[in-house]
């Protein structure tokens, strides 16, 4: 079955701990290694991308993190603070009022009474990167990767502005509500989510993946991270013929239980991952494995990573 293009918007959640960060930073470098320009967005507030890419803390201001084979990484840490500014200034046109409102509270007043207000404003500005062009009609990105909120708030994240459209029946918040639901539902947009072959991470998964489908989202991929290779069997070995190579490699044959006990403890981890990857598979959705390397995440190991995902075999239509 021929592939179909890759989206635009890849939306990257996961449970906490699975490391998705890592895996949106990777996701753009292996963007980027197609000679894409590529805008990687955070929007929990963490400096996730500046620790990743060892960088300064972002500003709420497209910084350029690195580049890869013909393409480039941009990195944006949107503050909702900001976004409101700028909202008030694109819709309203409204610009010392928005200083004056800053230094009221007023912003931090309605965002903290109106929590879903959060939301709207940061998927209102990924929307405004995905379709934003230039002097010359060229798209000013070819791809944007969203760091997103984790798998237990995704789905709210990506429903809040259903809320606003229906609050406000017409006028531009209303329209531009409309445009963010439109790209978030398209063909243009796929969830990835990431995981761990755990029971915890594994039964999230599922579960964010039923509300996501429920709610008309499309799966891209799941992206399964730190996964441990198969070095040995989920067979016991065999105890004698341990000894006897432990002894033709010129090792003590005392080594022989302590090796006993480790390798009887890795099959039995192999035998977890195999039974949760099984799992996985109710989520109908492509499965991809990156390997646990050893800490810290680095940008060559982000390299390693982006290596790994192997875009040329990913299947961007998903499944709703």
């Amino acid at each position: 079955m021929p592939t179909s293009p890759l989206p635009r918007l890849h939306v990257v959640t996961g449970k906490g701990g699975t490391g998705k960060t890592t895996v949106a930073g990777a996701l753009a470098l292996a963007l980027a290694g197609r000679q894409q320009r590529v805008l990687l967005i955070e929007v929990e507030g963490r400096q996730g991308l500046a620790q990743l890419f060892d960088s300064a803390p972002l500003p709420y201001a497209e910084t350029r993190l690195t580049a890869s084979r013909g393409g480039e990484v941009i990195g944006l840490a949107v503050d909702p603070e900001a976004a409101m500014l700028e909202y008030l200034e694109l819709f309203y046109n409204i610009k010392r009022g928005g200083s004056v409102l800053r230094k009221m509270g007023a912003i931090d007043f309605v965002t903290t009474i109106a929590p879903g207000l959060r939301d709207v404003l940061l998927t209102g500005k990924v929307k405004e990167a995905v379709t934003r062009t230039g002097k010359d009609g060229r798209r000013a990105y070819d791809s944007v990767v969203l760091d997103a909120p984790p798998t237990g708030r995704i789905t709210a994240f990506l429903q809040a502005t259903h809320e606003v459209a229906g609050l406000t029946k017409i006028g531009p918040i209303h329209r531009q509500s409309t445009g963010v639901i439109d790209l978030l539902h398209s063909e243009r947009t796929a969830v990835h989510i990431v995981t761990l072959l755990e029971e915890m991470p594994v039964q999230e998964t599922l579960d964010a993946a039923a509300e996501l489908r429920a709610a008309g989202y499309r799966i891209g991929q799941v992206v399964v991270n730190r996964a441990r290779p198969e070095l040995v069997g989920a067979a016991a070995p065999d105890a004698a013929e341990l000894t006897a190579g432990l002894a033709a490699a010129g090792l003590a044959g005392s080594l022989a239980p302590g090796l006993l006990a480790e390798m009887a403890d890795y099959g039995a981890r192999q035998q977890l991952q195999a039974r949760a990857a099984a799992d996985l598979a109710a989520v109908g959705a492509p499965l991809r494995r990156l390997p646990e390397l050893p800490p810290p995440v680095d940008l060559g190991s982000l390299f390693e990573l982006a290596d790994a995902l192997d875009l040329d075999d990913w299947q961007a239509g998903g499944r709703r």
